[in-house]
């Protein structure tokens, strides 16, 4: 279309070429086009040598505006498109310095500068500059415009490309590392509460184990004292369910915090126990969880069952023990529930001590230590497969402690684990 226009308001310098060739020399450039994101270089290349021919054969088609936009955007591709940066910018300046010594060849021994001597003895030069100078000076500063422009272009569209492709790849590397944490924290959640099943599920089956025999020795003989132990089966069986109950809700709730995460959904209804769910349904409550003023407590059981333990409090300052914080607490409970189910099942002692140290302010630092020891020797017959002795140490592990578990030099058995407090180990007690 633009071919035609310019042809109705000048002359064209085409030579003696017939209509069709001129149309088919703009035609053919601009369907290059349509093959320069696939084929950026050979694109680059083809559009040079058109230029090339067009110009030395019809320099007035060459010149038109459609052809120069063609090449303009050849070269650009070139450059924004190619795979090779290296061999990209080589097309690209290979294709300038040749069209430039192109120009330079036209200009010294064409008819180029004759041209600018006759226009500016036709319409009167009033420059400062000499004509055929300024003639030349234009012309290369043109081309050098041209030619540079759609390289810079191209450099800055392909590095825009690139900046976003990286800002992708990064986003969806944060989204996966995202989703892998989460996972992760699952899987670890899932750990902890495996182990405290078997904390509380070999604590309490000890315990029954304990009283279901003394209570078969005793039935015929003294049955309120069987009576007594069959009491305290009862209530060792009901607390385990409870606790067990406790932890299986929390599992169930960790199930659907993971299938609504999947499923990419915020918010959901909480999943109680017996599995209620629905619109006005919360999670069931649970059962708080002990901590280290509830060491007491077990050791008073033990005792009622005819466990012989005694306890012992050693700490810096009075109360302490009760700001130790809630993981490492219940860590600590948790390892001496183990510790205590583990003399039950597999010693012959007879007695068993319990020692928590609560120390702050020392210049090996804050800590919390639980100590066990008994005065037994492993029982025949009764070996346990390490999970329990596993346990503790990972959970000492959890929270940069150490355990210490083994026989003892003078006899019996001893489990001592020490969880440093840190800065804010002690919580409230700090302030």
């Amino acid at each position: 279309m633009t071919l035609e226009l310019v042809r109705s308001v000048t002359d064209l310098d085409v030579g003696d070429h017939a209509h069709w060739v001129q149309w088919l020399a703009v035609v053919s450039g601009a369907a290059l086009l349509v093959w320069r994101r696939t084929h950026p270089l050979l694109i680059g290349l083809l559009a040079a040598t058109h230029m090339f021919l067009v110009g030395v054969t019809m320099p007035g088609i060459m010149g038109q505006f459609s052809l120069q936009i063609v090449y303009f955007s050849a070269i650009f591709s070139a450059v924004a498109w190619a795979r090779s940066r290296r061999t990209a910018l080589l097309v690209a300046g290979g294709v300038t310095l040749f069209m430039l010594l192109w120009i330079a060849w036209q200009l010294a021994l064409g008819t180029g500068i004759q041209e600018f001597i006759d226009g500016a003895n036709e319409n009167g030069s009033e420059g400062r500059v000499d004509a055929v100078l300024a003639g030349v000076a234009l012309t290369f500063l043109i081309n050098i415009v041209y030619f540079g422009g759609a390289i810079i272009i191209g450099q800055l569209a392909w590095r825009s490309a690139r900046q976003r492709a990286r800002l992708q790849e990064q986003a969806e590397t944060i989204a996966a590392q995202a989703d892998s944490l989460r996972r992760r924290a699952i899987v670890d959640e899932r750990l902890r509460i495996a182990r405290e099943l078997h904390d509380v599920v070999g604590h309490h089956v000890s315990v029954i184990g304990v009283q279901a025999g003394a209570a078969r020795r005793v039935l015929d003989r003294r049955p309120a004292d069987a009576a007594v132990a069959l009491s305290q089966i009862e209530a060792s069986s009901r607390d385990a369910v409870t606790q067990m109950r406790s932890l299986l809700g929390t599992l169930r709730d960790i199930e659907a915090t993971a299938h609504e995460a999947d499923a990419g959904v915020d918010g959901y209804v909480g999943v109680g126990v017996d599995g209620a769910g629905g619109a006005g349904a919360g999670p069931t409550p649970r059962a708080p969880e002990p901590s280290l003023g509830d060491l007491a407590t077990l050791v008073a059981e033990r005792n009622a069952q005819g466990q012989r333990t005694a306890y012992t409090l050693v700490e810096t300052r009075p109360g302490a023990h009760e700001c130790v914080t809630p993981p490492i607490g219940l860590s600590l409970y948790r390892i001496t529930q183990e510790a205590l189910a583990n003399v039950t099942r597999h010693s012959t002692a007879t007695s068993a001590d319990v020692v928590l140290r609560v120390v702050d302010s020392t210049p090996t630092g804050s800590y919390a230590e639980v100590e066990v020891t008994d005065n037994g020797r492993p029982r025949l017959g009764t070996s346990g497969t390490g999970l329990g002795q596993l346990g503790m140490r990972e959970r000492a592990a959890s929270h940069q402690g150490s355990a210490d578990i083994g026989p003892r030099p003078m006899g019996g058995y001893r489990v001592r684990v020490r969880i440093p407090l840190g800065e804010n180990g002690l919580g409230e007690c700090n302030d």
